[in-house]
């Protein structure tokens, strides 16, 4: 199976600059783990859904059994599409990692964005936290975009964006979050979709038909 972002409707573009390397020891974290009540608004199948749970926390559990406390990896799922975040001891477990989660049922595509560098501290993590609520409350803010469009995760202050939108959603989005407070960067990896069938899954279900009684 190929992981090549080489496909129709994906989209990684780099915006802004990097942070300097920040040194810590730190477990491996799930993003994403927690189901939520959102799903019937989520523009995923609710197969979708349980697919990228399942696949986040079977990678993370293969990750930190093969790397133990070596690295920091975050793992996040949407629409099978996997983006690994964090840091790693060396180039050959950058690799490890992304030949493990390569091996999880349902994946369709890896996004590495891991560094090899010394953990993030817990400072750091406590503030790409605040970054990502800022983050959501301006897309909730901005009234013309829906928040559960998108999934936010923060690395070291560069904002990671999936979801799968249009285009002119892609690029107001993008407006709002470099002019969020502590956003150093913004890495978009969105599958795009056109208006009409963002219109098709705005539509309500139809209504069930009245029983007739004899």
């Amino acid at each position: 199976m190929s992981f090549s972002l080489r496909r129709a409707g994906l989209v990684l573009v780099l915006l802004g600059s990097t942070l300097g390397a920040l040194t810590a020891c730190f477990p491996l974290a799930v993003g994403g783990a927690v189901m939520t009540g959102m799903v019937a608004s989520d523009r995923r199948t609710t197969g979708t859904v349980v697919e990228d749970e399942g696949i986040e926390l079977r990678s993370a559990s293969r990750i930190r059994e093969s790397l133990g406390e070596r690295g920091h990896v975050n793992v996040n799922s949407y629409n099978r599409q996997v983006l690994l975040t964090g840091e790693v001891a060396s180039a050959q477990d950058k690799q490890l990692v992304e030949q493990i989660v390569a091996g999880v049922d349902n994946v369709r595509h890896i996004v590495n964005e891991l560094a090899v560098m010394g953990n993030s501290t817990l400072t750091q993590r406590s503030s790409d936290s605040l970054v990502t609520g800022r983050v959501k409350a301006a897309l909730v803010d901005a009234k013309d975009l829906f928040v559960n469009a998108f999934k936010i995760t923060t690395e070291r202050g560069t904002v990671y964006v999936m979801g799968r939108v249009t285009e002119r959603e892609a690029k107001r989005a993008t407006d709002v979050i470099r002019g969020t407070t502590g956003v150093q960067r913004v890495v978009r990896i969105l599958e795009t979709i056109s208006e009409e069938e963002l219109a098709r899954l705005s539509a309500p279900p139809p209504a069930a038909a009245d029983t007739v009684k004899p």
